[in-house]
């Protein structure tokens, strides 16, 4: 991996995505209030489970600073984990309530809020020595599970393998060498509305990465 761990955490005024520090400072003027800033990894160092997400939603990290805190992604997604071991205390969709998570950290791919929810090829590839230095942070990390499919290919690529040769499906595992890596459909609410991703069809997942981390 290129970046070294230290620079797992872009400052708060990144400069390198030029449409997204557009997009940062015309929120910043509308929301002073806000975080408004790149949103730094959620969980701890130990964690021997990473959960790679696309980006910050406008009205979710992006508003409150930690990954999936604020909109109905984050609902599901800490219920599941809270389910399953992997985070415990209260989810009050704040950075201040009592959640913490369990051998788990939570990072995106991008991390500044993209217009629309979707950053272009060039600024994941721009963010991606940051997930690189994330991943090498997480010395201990043995399970990776990459919500969605640009997650699942800027996952790859941090790890200097090929996409092509690990095709994308909700519930596949693939043999990435020191990691394992678990797919599943993000947690969206589109994604859950239109019913191509179920709470059992995400909690499947975390049920076997529970299983087998326990198994060693």
């Amino acid at each position: 991996m290129a970046a070294p761990a230290e620079a797992a955490e872009p400052s708060r005024d990144c400069p390198l995505c030029p449409r997204l520090v557009e997009y940062r400072e015309t929120w910043r003027a509308r929301e002073p209030d806000w975080h408004n800033a790149p949103v730094a990894t959620f969980g701890v160092r130990s964690a021997r489970l990473l959960i790679i997400g696309l980006a910050p939603g406008l009205r979710g990290a992006n508003r409150t600073g930690r990954p999936f805190t604020g909109d109905f992604a984050g609902d599901l997604l800490y219920a599941t984990l809270k389910a399953y071991g992997f985070a415990k205390g209260t989810y009050r969709a704040d950075p201040a309530d009592s959640l913490r998570l369990v051998d788990t950290a939570i990072v995106n791919g991008v991390r500044c809020v993209p217009p629309q929810n979707k950053p272009t090829p060039a600024e994941i590839a721009t963010c991606r020595p940051f997930l690189q230095a994330a991943i090498a942070a997480h010395r201990r990390a043995r399970a990776i599970v990459a919500l969605g499919r640009i997650a699942h290919d800027t996952t790859l690529r941090a790890l200097e393998l090929k996409p092509g040769r690990f095709a994308f499906a909700h519930g596949a595992v693939h043999d990435c060498g020191e990691f394992k890596l678990y797919d599943s459909y993000h947690c969206s609410r589109y994604n859950t509305n239109t019913g191509r991703l179920t709470a059992e069809m995400f909690e499947a997942v975390f049920k076997r990465v529970r299983a087998e981390l326990d198994a060693g």
